[in-house]
């Protein structure tokens, strides 16, 4: 018998697909959920130096008492936390209750996580993204990109930072597509900037958003130096308190007292070798850094003569193209002014990383410092898919997530040495 409608007999067996497709991609985002709130339970405490930092701020002072992991400085014989100050200040009440021992960075990473994936379900809104459209893209997020591995490792110094400051750069964001405080887009930004320092590089691109399509990029007229003033001087003032900062612990205030890490000598590691024959930054690593960013796929070893005992995760981690597939959709974002200044921006950011002696190891399906610039990307993707695109989008999506899901598996059978 004929249908009707003209194409409803193909269209509905497809539609039973996708909704299958979706049904599969969120009982995994459970299982990845499952994973996080098993973390956060068993977390163990005196492994992340924000920990240590925030209880030195209750002492009154800049240097820590002990170091919770292997980033301190040593400098003029004391011990300092070498990284900014903003996720500290916001461990501190957790700190002051539990002490040095507190355990919930975890359960912290996850909170801050959440509130990030709200604030997008309402910046997406206002892009005009379809609620079907931003559930996929807020799955994409939350669970096949790097925001999923920083929450999860939560307790780590370093992870929590990135947490900390996709927070505020979305903060940012929000306040500017959805018409709010220029004045307190720049204080997140300026507060992202003392978690990480690149988000010092979102101002342009938070501009760009603040104008209408009518007005010109480059004037000199009151509205555009009032926008300028609003978004620019809560970072110029989170700049010189990072100054400040760093010249009361190091003398100097361009100083970040990286060069005052201490490792051991008799610690063999990659990042050890790389820091003893190349420094910080050095051509030597731009092959590996490209290479990991752009096609290194996901590698379990194997070992054994025969090569048939799985032996672990590459702990360089899995390119952004391999392990987030999706991410390629953004290609087909509508050149919009906003959109070329944020690829430009998100260019600035990324650059300097891959000429960085550490591409964010130890990581498994994941190039961490992606998160840095993830925020942009994602402003891309809610303009780039529509509900023409989606269909394709939750194919690669629903495969980043299942990745995931056979990453934390591994992981689990296999701890990393």
């Amino acid at each position: 018998m004929t249908s009707p409608y003209p194409g409803t007999a193909h269209a509905r067996p497809g539609a039973r697909r996708l909704q299958l497709l979706l049904a599969g991609a969120l009982l995994m985002c459970l299982v990845l959920l499952a994973g996080l709130v098993l973390r956060a339970v068993t977390e163990p405490g005196e492994t992340n130096s924000y920990a240590s930092l925030a209880q030195s701020f209750l002492d009154g002072r800049l240097d820590a008492a002990r170091c919770l992991d292997e980033d301190c400085a040593r400098f003029d014989g004391r011990i300092f936390v070498i990284f900014p100050p903003v996720p500290a200040l916001l461990a501190l009440p957790f700190v002051a209750l539990f002490g040095i021992g507190f355990s919930g960075f975890i359960a912290l990473s996850i909170a801050i996580s959440s509130a990030s994936l709200a604030l997008w379900w309402r910046i997406l809104a206002t892009l005009g993204t379809d609620r079907l459209t931003a559930l996929w893209l807020l799955m994409a997020l939350g669970f096949a990109t790097p925001l999923y591995y920083v929450a999860i490792r939560g307790d780590g110094v370093w992870f929590f930072a990135q947490t900390v400051g996709f927070l505020f750069v979305t903060l940012a964001i929000h306040q500017v597509v959805r018409g709010g405080s220029l004045l307190i887009a720049g204080l997140c930004v300026g507060l992202a900037f003392l978690c990480r320092q690149m988000s010092l590089f979102y101002l342009p691109f938070l501009f760009a958003l603040a104008l209408s399509r009518e007005e010109a990029l480059i004037s000199f007229s009151k509205a555009h130096i009032v926008r300028a003033l609003k978004l620019g001087l809560p970072v110029a003032a989170a700049v010189a308190v990072y100054m400040a900062y760093n010249h009361a612990r190091f003398g100097a205030p361009m100083e970040t007292g990286y060069q005052y890490i201490a490792a051991p000598d008799s610690d063999p590691t990659l990042i050890n070798h790389r820091l003893a024959q190349s420094g910080l930054f050095s051509v030597d690593y731009l092959l590996f850094n490209l290479a990991y960013f752009f096609v290194q796929g996901f590698h379990l070893a194997f070992a054994g003569d025969a090569m048939t005992t799985p032996a672990g995760l590459d702990p360089s981690g899995t390119s952004l193209l391999a392990a987030s597939p999706f991410v390629l959709i953004a290609f087909l974002t509508p050149l919009r002014r906003p959109v070329i200044i944020g690829g430009l921006c998100a260019f600035a950011i990324a650059l300097p990383v891959f000429f960085y002696h550490s591409n964010g190891f130890s990581q498994y399906n994941v190039q961490r410092y992606v998160l840095d610039w993830l925020p942009i990307l994602f402003y891309m993707l809610g303009l780039a898919v529509t509900e023409r695109e989606r269909p394709v989008f939750a194919l690669l999506a629903t495969y980043g997530i299942a990745l995931n899901v056979v990453t934390m598996a591994v992981l689990a059978l296999i701890p990393p040495a």
